[in-house]
């Protein structure tokens, strides 16, 4: 997702940091209702790999509960977001992978809080590295401050380290990883400018290459991801597979972003054009790479919970028909932060405008899951 629909105020949250790596609960100390009784324990049932995918990044979790966002069922019973998240449907969670944040969201320790209550209530678990201290997207893709300085076969080793003992301490703590991004919407490189693609292409192979190489030492059956923002595009997203295949980059499964509809002339674009020309998409991909195809990141407008459902049924119902996309993702759903268009200030969790909840409960939007 896009820098400008991300930047967090993270202020009053990292007075609160204290103590984070100690604390089983994340950065805030927050402590979920865990006394449920017997009849509101959630559904812990495995979901079987290889089935098609429907998932949630929920990264955002462990901060809104730190800033006191509680969620509910729809009858009005609060319940712990990532258990809400499978009785809603979902099956897959993703969770991204920050170097060295200033206030904790995202590095290692907390994304392991998030994995454990995943892996708890068996669901499948999908990590995504951006390779940063902060967002990584198409027009950023910052090198952490600790590794800025590092030439670059040292800067590959650092990507290297950083994977391994991330996915290390998951997999210490019995976490199952199912699939992993090495880096995040990757359309011009990552860890600018060493790894960017137009000013040495050698160096994002290099770099890329370093990073399946570490997820496979540690989990040597998940399945690595290449990701692109802007999946309806199909001549920039084959330009970059070009250069992938060019340069003999190891991946498994080609990686797409898509949010669908956007605010022009005070109004939303039509989304079904943008979705099927990512569904031509994703057949050309399959066919001319020979990869499997996943929708990483989906996203539709908060406030319009009709329309954003007749998207998401669409989505789901036509790429179930594609036999090598193997599952679409819902962007951050648990946030209901704005409902009024084009207002927002790009400040966070609570700013961002295409999640799926309005007061703690989810909107119809996300009713395609349950199906």
């Amino acid at each position: 997702m896009r820098l400008t629909r991300h930047i967090s105020g993270y202020i009053a949250a990292a007075l609160l940091l204290l103590g984070c790596e100690k604390n089983p609960y994340g950065p805030t100390g927050y402590q979920p209702d865990v006394q449920k009784p017997e009849t509101e324990k959630p559904d812990q049932t495995p979901t079987e790999k290889g089935v098609y995918a429907k998932g949630a990044d929920i990264s955002w979790l462990t901060q809104m509960e730190g800033d006191g966002q509680k969620f509910y069922t729809a009858a009005g019973k609060e319940m712990e977001c990532t258990a809400l998240m499978k009785e809603l449907g979902f099956n897959a969670i993703r969770l991204r992978v920050w170097v060295d944040p200033f206030n904790g969201w995202c590095a290692k320790e907390d994304v392991l809080v998030k994995a454990k209550r995943a892996q708890e209530l068996g669901m499948r678990i999908m990590i995504d590295f951006h390779y940063s201290d902060t967002w990584a997207d198409p027009s950023n893709q910052k090198t952490p401050a600790a590794w800025a300085a590092l030439p670059i076969y040292e800067l590959a080793s650092a990507v290297e380290t950083h994977t391994k003992e991330t996915l290390q301490l998951l997999k210490d703590n019995k976490v199952d990883v199912e699939w992993v991004q090495v880096g995040n919407e990757t359309n011009s490189g990552m860890l600018h400018p060493l790894g960017k693609i137009s000013d040495n292409a050698d160096n994002f192979a290099i770099l890329a290459d370093k990073g399946y190489d570490a997820v496979k030492s540690v989990y040597p059956e998940a399945k690595v991801i290449i990701h692109r923002s802007e999946g309806h595009k199909a001549n920039e997203c084959r330009w970059l597979f070009n250069h992938l295949k060019n340069s003999k980059v190891k991946y498994d499964i080609i990686g797409l972003s898509l949010y669908p509809t956007w605010w022009e002339n005070n109004g939303w674009c039509d989304w079904k054009p943008v979705v099927d020309d990512c569904l031509a998409n994703i057949k050309s991909l399959t066919s001319t790479f020979g990869k499997p195809v996943m929708i990483c990141e989906i996203g539709m407008p908060v406030w319009e919970p009709q329309m954003s459902k007749d998207a998401v049924q669409y989505i789901l119902d036509e790429t179930k028909k594609i036999e090598e996309c193997h599952g679409v993702f819902y962007w951050e759903p648990q946030t209901d932060g704005v409902w009024k268009p084009a207002s927002y200030a790009a400040l966070g969790w609570n700013a961002y405008d295409k999640g799926a909840f309005k007061n703690g409960k989810a909107t119809i939007a996300l009713d395609p899951f349950k199906n």
